[in-house]
């Protein structure tokens, strides 16, 4: 009998994109840290129509996930083990995935530390090769100063484009939000999430 962690938690083959992991033809999206897995294990239930692939590197966070996910509720996820950074373009097939869901991100406050954060313009090369024309990035982060970078290197960037008003706002710009539990912790400390809409043009 197949467990779950079977079902769910894939390994990279070097010769196999990750597009591989699913063998039908539903449109990819992709949440690059899934933390405690409250978005991986809820927001696909409501699209059954589209394939899920959750990025998380600790094992202790991918058994967090595990336990909220099951293969009747959620048999359009799946897991990688992994950290993502600017290489992401070697894991997918070019203009192949139709959304990305960034949350709360580590933001690496100390100025030495900046170059470790994710948002890097190699980081958006990479996402500009495997996105497709239209595809949306959906990012969260509760630390002002890290929304404002994100947002300059989106500006800096000729292949994205904000659909909001404003580049930051305070209200969730997507149906179906998913409250984290890190989110709901933070807003409890009275820090407010900074949500981003970016849009692969």
């Amino acid at each position: 009998m197949i467990s779950d962690r079977d079902f769910f938690v894939r390994d990279l083959d070097d010769d196999m994109p990750l597009n591989k992991l699913f063998d039908d033809s539903k449109d990819l999206y992709i949440e690059i840290g899934s933390g405690k897995g409250e978005f991986i294990s809820q927001y696909p239930q409501k699209h059954l129509e589209h394939n899920f692939i959750g990025f998380e590197l600790s094992e202790k966070r991918i058994i967090n996930c595990l336990k909220k996910l099951n293969p009747e509720n959620n048999p359009n996820v799946r897991l990688v083990r992994l950290a993502i950074d600017e290489k992401i373009a070697l894991l997918f097939d070019e203009g192949s995935i139709s959304g990305v869901f960034i949350q709360h991100p580590d933001p690496w406050p100390k100025r030495r530390h900046h170059r470790r954060r994710l948002f890097q313009a190699a980081f958006l090369d990479s996402l500009a090769k495997i996105l497709k024309p239209k595809a949306k990035i959906q990012i969260a982060t509760d630390h002002k100063d890290y929304a404002l970078w994100i947002v300059d290197k989106f500006s800096n960037h000729k292949e994205f484009v904000s659909l909001q008003e404003s580049p930051i706002q305070s209200d969730y710009n997507l149906e179906d939000h998913v409250v984290t539990w890190f989110e709901q912790e933070q807003r409890r400390q009275g820090f407010e999430p900074n949500f981003m809409l970016y849009e692969r043009i």
